[in-house]
């Protein structure tokens, strides 16, 4: 048990990872500053080949720090202008302000340019600079810091075969995971483990999801719930509460708000799914701080065992996978029996695993209030012993055949859905 633990750590951090602004632009910008200081100097020009996922996931999001710039090119120019490749996820945290125009300018002047790679790792950015007489590449696969090759005036810097088998080497192996593991290791793991990691998760996603309440960004569904409560539109109650908190968050972060989250499995919304709501469960069900960061945990690895089974990019949205994992922490954080916390789980993904994912932007945050609502749905069913059976869809014949169908789902059966989806945007007028 105490080398599944060392596996479990390993995983947690890896995987809940602080970052500023959405993390497919700012993996790019990552890449982008990378590049700059391979080169010594700002490039005078990129050429970015990405992946059909990277084009879908950064062409609608605004970039933290940018005054409101939207996309791959700002990405790129902020990170090669103004980013620092030492903070990775953080990149673009802290930039100097007073040197944007720079950056406009970088872009009316059209130095970066974009091409779809042809290929098929969904998470792929390549971007290729030149500055005088010297010329520079740099590769990420993936996972958005895996930098797998840096090339200078034609010499290999860096570089390794890098596919799907190769990452899972370079990762913590998950394939050990379970619920039932995740249920045992939630309620015996020495906190002192955990605490910190979950204490950051708490205070970065707690104060986005303030700041997403009190302010307007994009559609603001999570200000809007919350006014609903207070005029009487909505109920004021937990469900409404814990949908209202998680999506204010999203509102905030895809809309350019500077503030960090902890990111899980690769995503920030997932991140703020998976911790939000449960972080206002146990506020309004007056749950211990040991209670929370357990709950915390339950939620967080659930999702990551989940999302390990669809990869990091999907037509699959991966809020789905971490309201799931809500479901079954609220449902661990109330008492309910291991078979019933598996109810809850299943009964969100046979009812969420429709939800596409088009590309990082506003609607993640309405995305996001669906997908917490079915999972307090769920939880309360499960409460109740109530389940979808097996057979019935996508449900297996038990929690760990239905995850594995999620995964077949979001791997194979959407191809085609991610295809059409960017299609969709590319040629949308």
């Amino acid at each position: 048990m105490e080398k599944i633990t060392e596996k479990v750590l390993s995983i947690l951090e890896e995987e809940l990872v602080p970052a500023e602004g959405c993390t497919e632009p700012i993996a790019i910008a990552y890449a982008a500053a990378k590049l700059t200081s391979i080169l010594g100097n700002i490039p005078e020009k990129i050429d970015a080949y990405l992946s059909g996922n990277i084009v879908k996931n950064v062409k609608s999001v605004k970039i933290p720090n940018s005054e409101g710039m939207v996309g791959i090119e700002a990405s790129t120019a902020m990170g090669a202008i103004l980013g620092d490749s030492t903070k990775e996820l953080m990149v673009i945290a802290n930039v100097d302000k007073s040197r944007l125009p720079e950056v406009k300018k970088y872009l009316d002047d059209k130095k970066v340019k974009v091409f779809l790679n042809e290929g098929d790792v969904k998470l792929y950015i390549r971007l290729e600079g030149t500055c005088g007489n010297d010329t520079a590449v740099v590769e990420i696969q993936h996972y958005h810091t895996n930098i797998t090759k840096i090339v200078k005036n034609g010499v290999e810097i860096k570089g390794q075969s890098c596919d799907e088998v190769c990452t899972q080497d370079i990762m913590t192996d998950r394939t050990f995971l379970s619920v039932e593991l995740i249920y045992n290791l939630a309620k015996t793991i020495d906190l002192s483990l955990i605490e910190a990691t979950f204490q950051r998760v708490i205070d970065y996603n707690s104060a986005i999801a303030n700041e997403g309440l009190i302010n307007s960004y994009g559609i603001a569904i999570g200000k809007t719930i919350k006014e609903g409560m207070e005029e009487g539109v909505y109920g004021n109650d937990l469900r409404n509460k814990m949908a209202s908190f998680a999506s204010a968050g999203s509102d905030a972060r895809m809309n350019g708000c500077s503030l960090p989250v902890v990111t899980t499995s690769g995503s920030g919304n997932q991140g703020m799914t998976c911790s939000l709501p449960v972080i206002k469960f146990c506020q309004e069900k007056g749950l211990s701080k040991e209670e929370t960061i357990r709950g915390l945990f339950f939620s967080h690895m659930t999702t990551i065992h989940i999302k390990s089974n669809i990869g990091r990019l999907s037509a699959y949205c991966g809020a789905m996978c971490a309201s799931a994992g809500v479901a079954g922490a609220i449902s661990f954080l109330s008492g309910l029996s291991l078979e019933q916390i598996g109810y809850a789980i299943e009964t969100t993904l046979g009812t969420m695993s429709g939800v596409i994912c088009d590309g990082a932007k506003s609607s993640c945050a309405t995305k996001i209030v669906s997908g917490v609502s079915a999972a307090f749905d769920a939880y309360y069913a499960a409460s109740k012993n109530r389940k979808f059976e097996f057979g019935e869809g996508i449900v297996g014949k038990n929690v760990e055949k239905t995850i594995k169908h999620v995964g077949r789902l979001g791997q194979e059966g959407m191809k085609v859905t991610d295809d059409v989806i960017l299609d969709i945007m590319i040629k949308n007028i």
